[in-house]
């Protein structure tokens, strides 16, 4: 397979002297943030929206946290053990930890936290139909996890860094029903969030959290001291790309999550900014199998035939240098799950055999409602891109356009299409939520599963619980090839291409080199 490579993602550009944006203002030292959407839900456990996720990391904290090197290590706990068998785990919480409130962290509340996220997570519900889990609370700093069967993600699930965070909350919010988000916010983490200053579709504002206490060691990755400099966080929502751009160059703001592709070229020649590689991302069009025409999944695969990856690329504007030609894989191309079984019949794009395999699949000019984002750029044009792959194909589509906070919250609904549902929408997925059958959300998706679209394939589930339990190499292996040709035969989602974005950051914003997987940690930063 050809691919353009991703070395060149040596983004920094020389140094030079340049305009400083203010250090401090009357509410203390702040750091002011372009965020990559608006903020609408706040509860990280309850969906699998980036930003809702990224607002988690702010106001609560982990078990475990993983490091730089993609391991597993102590965060909110002190240490453990595991019997001989791996049957039972005991955790210590470390001393004098606080929510928000300054009410203490106990072990009750890491219970009712890792029930709440085994019942939603890929992990953890893999973990239950494996294992059959039970967490106890032993005393207030000590809990155990008791299993019917050896589980070899335990620690990975507790650190699970996306698609689902097991965040710490207090105990009466986590035995809260998972079936609406969380509402109030009491962290566990080293930022409060000011309701009060909350504007919807503007800003929203997190100050220091007293109570918090850090790791010693440095901070490495997501795990390690989170030690804030800032005395405050602005994440200002502003989805004209242009007045963004401007408002880094001008240092009115300090960093912005996700450049806009089209700017990216732009801004690797100004002197005051340092752009930041931001992993490998995917671009993905997931459809609702709850209704038709995409309820059958040779019409999901005539849509497939019809994508082309690279123009999808292209439309989302990110520079060929930064994204890969074509990735016929459900994971990361370079990956260490790479493989390509089962892809063969849908490398090539091909829109007439796409139109035969839909006339096919009985496809009677079903309207596919699909979402469109008007405020995020590169998602518009995937969106935009969707339509126009499947209109060439012969297929009715109904763009329906939002912003993309409003997408997040109707694309949990079951409704028909015709009556506020939809059909389709599309969305980007990091490696963290990419790379494996069990870190896919969407691949990981049993009957019954909660993720807009709701896929649902026994056989897929079947071989993912397969993969877990394999112990021998070669065997898994084997196991891996077999997963991701049922895939192609289920297609829960399509992939429409790999491509890595940037992150923009002042160049007086130290620190910036310790950000990692393209995720906003901010705790890292200080100017």
């Amino acid at each position: 397979m050809q691919r353009r490579t991703l070395a060149a993602l040596a983004l920094a550009v020389g140094a030079t002297l340049g305009l400083a944006s203010p250090a401090s203002f009357a509410q203390g030292k702040t750091l002011k943030v372009v965020a990559h959407a608006d903020v609408k839900i706040l509860d990280p456990t309850f969906t699998t929206a980036y930003i809702s996720r990224n607002f988690g990391y702010m106001v609560y904290d982990m078990p475990f946290g993983l490091d730089e090197k993609g391991e597993p290590k102590p965060q909110m706990v002190e240490k453990y053990t595991t019997s001989k068998d791996g049957r039972l785990w005991t955790f210590t919480l470390r001393p004098n930890l606080k929510f928000s409130d300054g009410s203490p962290v106990r072990a009750a509340d890491a219970v009712a936290s890792m029930q709440r996220w085994t019942s939603k997570d890929s992990v953890g519900r893999a973990m239950t139909a494996i294992s059959s889990p039970e967490w106890k609370a032993v005393d207030d700093r000590t809990f155990t996890l008791t299993l019917k069967e050896p589980f070899g993600m335990v620690l990975e699930g507790m650190a699970k860094p996306s698609g689902f965070p097991p965040v710490v909350l207090p105990e009466r919010l986590a035995k809260l029903p998972t079936t609406q988000p969380l509402t109030e916010v009491l962290g566990s983490g080293p930022y409060m969030f000011k309701r009060d200053e909350w504007v919807p579709g503007n800003k929203a504002v997190f100050v220091k959290n007293p109570h918090y206490v850090p790791r010693a060691e440095p901070a490495n990755g997501l795990a390690g001291g989170k030690k804030v400099t800032f005395d405050r966080v602005e994440w200002l929502y502003i989805p004209d790309s242009n007045s963004a751009v401007a408002a880094l160059r001008k240092g009115e703001v300090d960093l912005i999550e996700q450049v806009p592709p089209d700017y990216i070229n732009p801004l690797r020649g100004d002197a005051n900014v340092k752009l930041l590689p931001s992993g490998s991302w995917q671009g993905w069009m997931v459809m609702n199998q709850l209704h038709p025409p995409f309820n059958n999944p040779k019409v999901r695969q005539a849509v497939l035939k019809a994508v082309n990856q690279d123009k999808f690329m292209a439309a989302m504007g990110y520079p060929k240098d930064l994204r890969v030609t074509q990735c016929a894989t459900f994971f990361i191309c370079g990956s260490a799950n790479e493989t390509f079984a089962g892809a063969e019949p849908w490398r090539q794009s091909d829109v007439n055999k796409a139109k035969q395999l839909l006339a096919e699949s009985g496809y009677k000019g079903e309207k596919v409602v699909l979402l469109v984002p008007s405020d995020i750029t590169y998602l518009n044009a995937e969106a935009l891109m969707a339509a126009q792959t499947m209109r060439s194909m012969g297929m009715n589509v109904d763009m329906q356009t939002s912003d993309w906070a409003t997408i997040g919250a109707r694309r949990a609904r079951k409704d028909a299409p015709d009556a506020g549902g939809w059909n389709m929408y599309v969305t980007v997925a990091g490696s963290f939520d990419a790379d494996s059958p069990i870190t896919n959300a969407y691949l990981s998706a049993a009957c019954g599963t909660a993720l807009p679209g709701w896929p649902c394939d026994k056989q897929l589930d079947e071989l993912r619980t397969a993969w877990l339990k394999e112990t021998d190499r070669a065997r898994r292996k084997q196991l891996l090839d077999q997963f991701h040709a049922r895939a192609f035969e289920a297609l829960p989602y399509i992939n429409v291409g790999q491509y890595s974005p940037a992150m923009a950051v002042r160049k007086e914003v130290r620190g910036s080199e310790k950000m990692w997987g393209g995720l906003p940690l901010v705790w890292n930063l200080d100017k």
